[in-house]
């Protein structure tokens, strides 16, 4: 076993859910270059977030889409918003970031297992 090892209790406390991009737009009060996005996650409600998505993805593309985020983290201020999920995204080796997203339509707030 090593140092980061995780218990399947401990990874069973990490709340991911899919949600779907609700309004995309460049966050101009941040340093680094990001999208605020409001997600939809049905039955617990819209969440506010930010982030640094903007070399592969336009605002306009974003909206619609489902991704995979945790829910479960205490909410984050980040300029002058209140983030309240984290969006994952796999990073590549040229540091872009490439969302998580189902492979199929699920229900807003379906929990990933």
């Amino acid at each position: 076993m090593t140092d980061n090892t995780l218990t399947w209790e401990e990874f069973s406390k990490v709340e991911m859910r899919v949600g779907t991009i609700e309004t995309a737009e460049i966050f101009k009060e941040v340093r680094n270059p990001a999208y605020k996005m409001v997600i939809d996650f049905g039955p617990i409600g819209k969440r506010k977030t930010s982030a640094q998505i903007t070399s592969l993805y336009q605002p306009e593309d974003l909206v619609g889409k489902q991704i995979v985020a945790v829910v479960n983290f205490p909410p984050k201020q980040i300029a002058n918003i209140m983030s309240e999920c984290l969006v994952l995204g796999a990073l590549g080796d040229d540091k872009d970031v490439t969302l998580i997203e189902p492979g199929l339509k699920l229900k807003n707030g379906a929990r990933i297992a």
